[in-house]
């Protein structure tokens, strides 16, 4: 059977007007979401629930694989597969209009529904944004489609029965220039309801601190090309959470609301609260669960901020060794993401607290700003609450945070590590004198020994520069004598209790990788 140029052209103006569809569907959606909030979005809810439900091993891979890029890639597919959708929906309608439109239909009551059935979800009003771009999608291809089918009005047809060529064309160019005009409203809109989040952070002049961080003890910032600076710049320091559009609180709006198991006083406190209250500054170093023995998801930097155990105990709270109901803290950020940490660990002594700054600056937005929690000593994903609103006293029998349903340990210390930063793997040194350096850190034990060893040589002590506390980074450094040929580089660290980081290495699920860190370089 010959298939006519007509019915090739028919088909592919088809699958273009599923396209345009998806276009203006896509286009009201952003504009609706600006009634709502820029989290109904669809790209955002569908991102965000796609990411709800991926296996720990499959997310493990992702930031494995794109790190901080991740979140662009899930986006940039969530589209990808809108418009391959669009595209065979613009095919289907042309033998079946209404099927086509009902599919449309279909695609905006997903987003509905992942919008509404996200943690952060504000109700039944999430879903709105999608189902109205739902509605105008499947609109726009029933249109565009009918022009297609529509035979025209003159004497003379094309064969196949003809259609309405110049009134496709102008329902095209109108869909086209009123889903452009759409997007680009929605876009502006949304990003002025931020403007006064970036005017709040913009107003922020971060009070002394009443117990400044010590100075930086000489001897522990290194000079040795390609190590990782002692302080961690906030631009170049590592991201990783779920939310997919980074929140942009109002710090004249943020509240903190602290309730639950043992809280005798619940207590409320604004921004403002935090900054006229005494300020703790301290170097500490984070580290994310998920990274991989030698990752860059580790960094150091100069915290300002109210310490926690004091707010708990104007709340009536006690830790478990004194008697506290509550063995567990669940903070909870703007955008739903629950975290778990063990109360004794935040009223043991150690500077945990709600911090306003970073690097001498309020905190950026990516980092949590207007508050962001942090406690030294333990991971990220039980530990430091971005964006964080509220915070209850619970039990770890009683509720399963975010990533504890994920197969995560509830309690995650971080492990003693170690990381060659120069040379870098696959390197091409000259014979002679080689630099090897990197930093280790075993935060809230302390780095007592990092050692290294050239391809299967004895293990050698490395250089270690000062040690500033035992919630920060140590740097150290090694002098190879580099001969011609392969080599390969492997660094150990040995904390301050005596436990030698062990050799056997283990993936980043359930409570941090273990391993020792290599590197192979060809000395010429």
């Amino acid at each position: 059977m010959r298939i006519s140029r007509t019915h090739l052209t028919r088909g592919g103006l088809a699958a273009l007007s599923g396209l345009l569809a998806g276009c203006a569907a896509l286009a009201v959606a952003e504009l609706v979401s600006t009634a709502v909030r820029p989290e109904a979005g669809p790209v955002t809810a569908v991102g965000g629930a796609a990411i709800d439900r991926t296996p720990a091993p499959v997310k493990d891979w992702a930031i494995r694989s794109f790190g901080e890029s991740d979140k662009l890639v899930l986006q940039l597919g969530i589209l990808a597969t809108l418009c391959v959708l669009a595209l065979a929906l613009g095919a289907v309608a042309l033998r079946h209009r209404r099927t086509g439109a009902a599919g449309v239909l279909l695609l905006g009551a997903v987003g509905a529904a992942a919008a509404t059935g996200r943690p952060d979800s504000t109700g039944l009003a999430d879903g709105l944004p999608s189902l109205a771009g739902g509605v105008a999608g499947a609109a726009a291809l029933y249109v565009l489609i009918g022009r297609l089918t529509r035979p025209r009005r003159t004497a003379a047809r094309d064969d196949e029965g003809g259609w309405d060529r110049r009134g496709g064309l102008i329902a095209a160019t109108a869909a086209a220039a009123a889903s452009g005009g759409a997007g680009m409203l929605g876009r502006t809109v949304n990003s002025r309801r931020g403007q006064g989040a970036v005017a709040s952070r913009a107003g922020v002049l971060l009070p002394r601190p009443a117990s400044p961080a010590a100075p930086v003890p000489p001897g522990a910032r290194l000079r040795v090309p390609g190590i990782s600076s002692f302080t961690t710049p906030s631009s170049t320091f590592y991201r990783v959470d779920t939310a997919l559009v980074v929140p942009r609180v109002n710090a004249g709006t943020w509240r903190l609301r602290i309730h639950g198991k043992g809280v005798r006083r619940p207590v409320t406190v604004t921004f403002q609260d935090l900054l006229e209250r005494e300020l703790t500054e301290r170097d500490i170093t984070l580290t994310c669960v998920s990274n991989e023995v030698g990752g860059p998801y580790v960094g150091n930097a100069r915290w300002i901020g109210v310490r926690l155990a004091d707010l708990l105990r104007e709340a009536g709270v006690k830790p478990p060794s004194r008697g506290g109901p509550a063995d567990q803290l669940v903070a909870r950020s703007v955008d739903g993401m629950t975290l778990g940490t063990p109360v004794e660990d935040v009223m043991d002594g150690r500077d945990a607290m709600l911090a306003v700054g970073m690097n001498g600056e309020p905190l950026p937005f990516v980092h949590g700003f207007p508050v962001r929690m942090i406690v030294p000593g333990l991971y990220g994903y039980v530990s430091a609450c971005k964006w964080i609103e509220d915070i209850e006293l619970t039990t770890f029998d009683d509720y399963d945070p975010y990533w504890v349903k994920r197969e995560w340990a509830r309690e995650a210390p971080v492990k003693t590590q170690s990381r060659i930063d120069t040379p870098k793997p696959f390197a091409r040194p000259t014979a002679g004198t080689v630099m090897v350096a990197g930093v280790a850190w075993a935060q809230r034990r302390g780095v007592e020994r990092v050692d290294v060893r050239v391809d299967d040589g004895p293990w050698q002590p490395a250089d270690l520069a000062a040690q500033a506390t035992v919630d920060t980074w140590r740097q150290w450094s090694f002098p190879w004598k580099a001969t011609p040929g392969g080599h390969t580089l492997t660094v150990r660290a040995t904390d301050r209790t005596g436990a030698v980081q062990t050799e056997k290495r283990t993936r980043t699920i359930p409570d941090g990788a273990d391993g020792w860190h290599s590197v192979v370089v060809t000395v010429d």
